[in-house]
């Protein structure tokens, strides 16, 4: 696309959740891939927890992909931990702008001496819309980027609906559990017969002013003014719920699975640098060489959820008693406000078929032969992970959209099972040996490879849905001024 001053310059930041990261990344590696300069924008905590995970130089030596960082609105912190949510929610909504709006305009002050193009475009993390502000103010289109599923962000949008219909805010706390979460919601057509339960968990809450609902609502209807929208999904996986936009929101462009199309690029020192805020173990990918074919349960539940030490507790128990092999990613923030300790006997129960690193490449864990099953929070990331390895899915909901892809891996897609959120080892037990060994478990194998298979010839073959959506994307969108 010709030289410095001619290349686009894409400015590119996600939510500062790992989450986020990873699927922001890969995107602006494929930008960089079709000829722009890319920008990516950290938060300095996940900058600073970068370069502790991956080396002081790791994020140098592109120079037509460059890092900067603008800050959280959080206080300072060198934790290495997930900032809280919701306060991270409020910050960034409330503080992120004048620093965004800064470093654009410095951006295109260096431009001037031929450091860098001209910013041409701006790709946001959905929930990061204040953005949104700053690229009108220069006047370059903005698409936004929902790194959730398409049908976690159906339901987000129809939260409006499900508070003027009276379903949220609860009448109380006992509305959690006396049964009210099995009500049928029946008016949403790209949703049929979907139950409270399963909709995005941020109407689980009686203050009508909660902050995590009014965000959700602020940012999706803060979405129409983007120039398109993205999601790393295809076309088949969800067609009725991406048909359903269509008179909602601006042009969708489902562009996933972005790790298949990033698969496809030549070897790259940046097609190699990866995102994780963790240190990954590269142990456990040479421990499972040793398993045989499909014989390891995979435990992962995401970077951000948490779990009470009595649920710890009952899902290590529940591994052990399986009898089955199992990676078992243990962060060490893993347990609500406690040091996460293992029960007493556990370890000697599991020896010799268990292994607990604190994080790992996940993508790599998933699509090693040796991994059988999945037992994760359904995280959209990991979700689709799964699907693009072919691995079925033990489904332990945490929050957010969560419950809402648990709700189509168990239905829809027929990849996964769910335990209940009361968590019980006798249950986990039953259900991992169901998934290693049980007819469902054959089946449940059978449909995931199916999505793979889809995945790779319906999406992201150069004929394929999700490539050309991206490529219509490419040259519809970020190539083109704005109006």
């Amino acid at each position: 696309m010709g030289s410095l001053g001619n290349k686009p310059h894409a400015v590119c930041i996600p939510y500062p959740a790992q989450g986020h990261i990873n699927p922001m990344l890969k995107l602006a590696k494929l930008l960089h891939h079709k000829g722009f300069h890319i920008t990516f924008v950290n938060s300095e905590f996940n900058h600073r927890r970068l370069l502790r995970s991956h080396g002081p130089d790791a994020l140098d030596g592109f120079p037509s992909f460059r890092f900067e960082t603008i800050p959280d609105g959080l206080p300072p912190s060198d934790t290495d931990a997930t900032q809280d949510i919701p306060s991270l929610c409020q910050a960034t909504s409330k503080f992120c702008l004048s620093h965004f709006r800064e470093l654009l305009s410095t951006l295109n002050d260096r431009s001037l001496t031929g450091d860098v193009p001209p910013v041409s475009c701006v790709v946001s993390d959905g929930v990061m819309s204040f953005t949104l502000d700053a690229a009108e103010e220069i006047g370059v289109p903005e698409v936004l980027f929902w790194t959730t599923s398409a049908c976690g962000l159906m339901g987000y949008i129809h939260y409006q609906g499900l508070i003027d219909r009276g379903y949220s805010p609860l009448k109380d706390a006992t509305y959690l559990t006396n049964g009210y979460l099995d009500t049928v919601i029946d008016w949403i057509p790209q949703m049929k017969n979907i139950t409270l339960k399963y909709l995005p968990s941020f109407i689980r809450t009686t203050d009508p002013a909660d902050g995590m609902l009014e965000f959700t609502k602020r940012e999706t209807s803060r979405a129409t003014r983007a120039s398109a929208i993205l999601l790393n999904t295809f076309y088949d996986l969800e067609h009725e719920v991406l048909d359903g936009f269509k008179t909602m929101l601006p042009p969708v462009h489902p562009i996933g699975p972005l790790q298949y199309l990033l698969d496809d690029l030549p070897e790259s020192d940046l097609k190699l640098m990866g995102s994780n805020l963790w240190k990954e173990d590269q142990e456990c990918l040479h421990w499972l060489d040793s398993k045989e074919p499909s014989s390891v349960v995979y435990v992962n539940f995401g970077s951000i959820t948490v779990v009470t030490a009595e649920q710890l507790v009952e899902f290590a128990w529940g591994l052990a008693k399986s009898n089955q092999t199992f990676l078992w990613v243990i962060r060490p923030d893993l347990v609500s406000g406690e040091s996460t300790i293992l029960p007493p006997g556990f370890v000697d129960a599991a020896r010799g078929r268990s292994l607990m690193p604190s994080w790992c490449p996940q993508e790599k864990v998933l699509s090693h032969p040796a991994v059988g099953g999945f037992l994760t929070h359904c995280g959209w990331n990991s979700t689709l992970e799964s699907i693009c390895a072919g691995v079925p899915v033990i489904c332990w909901p945490f929050f957010a959209e969560q419950q809402t892809n648990c709700w189509y891996n168990c239905g829809e897609w027929g990849i996964g099972t769910e335990i209940d959120s009361n968590v019980k080892r006798d249950e986990v037990e039953v259900v991992v040996r169901e998934l290693m060994e049980g007819e469902k478990g054959k089946e449940m194998k059978r449909r995931a490879m199916t999505w793979k298979k889809k995945a790779h010839t319906a999406a992201v073959r150069p004929t394929g849905s999700s490539y050309l959506s991206l490529e219509s994307l490419i040259n519809d969108k970020l190539l083109r001024p704005r109006k």
